[in-house]
């Protein structure tokens, strides 16, 4: 695909939950100098996160859980504000969403709108989120969420009002960027009025 790139080499390193590859691989600069490269390169496939908003209450719906990644680079409880996503399971990703907003906040909607499509650390992950929108009201909420036990999820519920959505994230109460992106896209193009 990439004249300039060729993959010399890949070595599984680790599989479990996610799998890490170490690649050899060949770039081409723009001068026309070939160098060769090591990356380890992790996958634990793509994912899916909404933007659950409420205009007639104007609120979202986040869930806050612990992260032991965060925990471990210094936030203080490991415990992060963010919008319900899941991985893909080899779903497609408007299913995958919909049963997540389900499992981790109770509330059951049938349909979501896809907004866009990123990578979230391309450095060092092959990870891709698809992006969703989706409104929701009080009356869809079928249970008190939580997530799966069995996924080891312990999952509360956060209702952010949208004038508290600027200071959660200039104090640090907001610091995933999946839950920035959506909430800033909510913000930028009307969606949260």
């Amino acid at each position: 695909m990439n004249p300039l790139v060729k993959i010399l080499s890949g070595e599984t390193l680790y599989k479990g939950w996610s799998e890490l590859t170490r690649y050899v691989l060949q770039y081409t600069r723009k001068d026309g100098t070939a160098e060769q490269q090591i990356r380890e390169i992790y996958n634990s496939g793509d994912g899916a996160a909404v933007l659950l908003y409420n205009n007639s209450k104007k609120t979202v719906m986040l869930v806050r859980q612990f992260r032991l990644p965060a925990y471990l680079n210094g936030h203080p409880d490991g415990m992060l504000l963010e919008v319900c996503a899941g991985m893909l399971d080899e779903k497609d990703p408007e299913t995958t969403i919909i049963r997540e907003v389900y499992e981790e906040t109770g509330i059951k909607i049938s349909q979501v709108t896809k907004i866009f499509e990123a990578f979230a650390t391309p450095g060092a992950h092959m990870e891709k989120i698809h992006f969703f929108t989706a409104p929701y009201q009080d009356h869809q909420k079928h249970h008190d969420g939580g997530g799966l036990s069995e996924e080891s999820e312990e999952i509360e519920l956060y209702e952010l009002h949208y004038d508290q959505i600027d200071t959660h994230i200039r104090e640090g109460k907001i610091v995933d960027i999946k839950t920035i992106a959506l909430l800033q896209y909510g913000l930028l193009h009307r969606i949260l009025h």
